[in-house]
């Protein structure tokens, strides 16, 4: 994202450039004729002409914005096909697939959302080819990020605090160095983690003799303490956590001490072929919910699912909480995560969560939202049959 506000920081320090002032008026024209509905060809000369399609207007209107409010599919296609940028924002925060979802345009909506999927699943193919940083390249999904909020090794050199928060809510709270509190795992969160526990663990065949979990970020310890309450609690219970706050806060809450639960101290990339965690062997459940890591982290991670299950009967999930903030790119990624899982090997299938009773204010007090949407979409996957 900040290569391109560069970009258009540089624009905007040269208004007066003749060059730079007709790409402008070019851009402002083509986004005038799609909302006046002019014919499609014209639309095509003003393109040919070198009309400027990641040009947005004074609103954050882009040439796809407009497509999308006059309900074009056919300018939707065409305008994606010439290169129209799928997942740029106007000064609402709206992408063009937002504005295609508020009119009921399926059509539409659907060519910009795999419009994004081909996008990502290049540049994701490009990242695996070259020694590119993957999270320099995309416009939104993928931000340059180097704080604490979007960086491991950031994230582990600062404070953890845990506490409740005005409603009575468990929250665990990262701590900026400048007085900011961002939420690394919220209370809220409980109805997720019960209905996983629930995908997971009901109906596995080794449930009653007791599963071997393999939990990767321990949080709150929600999702945690709900396999430990399982009718048969886990016969192998192992947490791989890397913060120090957290494993402080694991060693007073007796995590330590109890029966049957293993603690790996460090990251899940340094534990993930280590003789620690190879020593338990496979798991028949796997979960992970890191905090700070990009897609590219977790992709990274699906491709250890295979050796790590123990067979078609063993199942996984994570949080699925990436670009959630907005309904089209959280569709981006999960049908991207859902593509990538049957590269490995794995199948998954969607359920739908409602968590839309608590109100905004209740659920995130003065932190920074990380999941704004009425709806969670929870992974179950397994190991392909061969």
């Amino acid at each position: 994202m900040e290569e391109f506000e560069d970009d258009f920081e540089t624009i905007g320090d040269n208004v007066d450039d003749p060059e730079i002032v007709a790409l402008i008026e070019l851009g402002a024209t083509l986004i005038n004729a799609i909302l006046e509905k002019e014919p499609i060809s014209n639309v095509r000369d003003l393109i040919d002409a070198g009309a400027p399609l990641w040009y947005q207007n004074e609103e954050g209107t882009s040439v796809l914005h407009a497509a999308a409010y006059v309900e074009n599919e056919q300018l939707v296609k065409l305008l994606i096909e010439e290169g129209a940028v799928w997942n740029a924002v106007d000064n609402l925060q709206n992408t063009a697939g937002d504005i295609a979802l508020s009119l009921n345009n399926v059509a539409c909506y659907t060519l910009i959302r795999d419009a994004g999927i081909r996008s990502e699943m290049l540049l994701t193919l490009l990242s695996s080819q070259t020694s590119l940083n993957p999270t320099s390249s995309s416009l939104v999904l993928q931000g340059t990020d180097n704080s604490a909020a979007a960086s491991t090794d950031a994230f582990l050199s600062l404070k953890l605090r845990y506490t409740q928060d005005a409603h009575g809510q468990d929250i665990c709270l990262l701590e900026f160095d400048d007085g900011q509190e961002v939420g690394v795992m919220m209370g809220w969160e409980r109805e997720i983690m019960q209905a996983t526990v629930e995908k997971l663990c009901i109906g596995h065949a080794k449930r009653d003799q007791g599963l071997k979990v393999l939990n990767v970020g321990f949080g709150l310890g929600i999702i945690d303490n709900l396999f430990q309450n399982l009718s048969t609690p886990p016969a192998l219970h192992v947490i791989v956590e890397p913060h120090r706050d957290v494993l402080a806060h694991m060693k007073e809450q007796g995590w330590y001490d109890k029966k049957g639960v293993s603690i790996l101290e460090g990251k899940w990339q340094d534990c993930i072929t280590s003789e620690a965690l190879q020593g338990f062997g496979k798991f028949d459940v796997i979960y992970t919910d890191t905090f700070s890591e990009s897609y590219s982290e977790l992709r990274i991670f699906f491709k250890y699912l295979r050796e790590l299950l123990a067979g078609p009967e063993s199942r996984f999930s994570f949080f699925n909480g990436l670009g959630a903030t907005n309904v089209l790119f959280y569709d981006v990624y999960t049908r991207l995560s859902e593509l990538h899982l049957a590269d490995t090997g794995v199948d998954v299938t969607w359920s739908d969560v409602d968590v839309s009773a608590q109100k905004d204010g209740e659920r995130w007090g003065e932190t920074r939202k990380y999941f704004s949407l009425p709806i969670y979409r929870l992974p179950i996957a397994w190991p392909k049959e061969n």
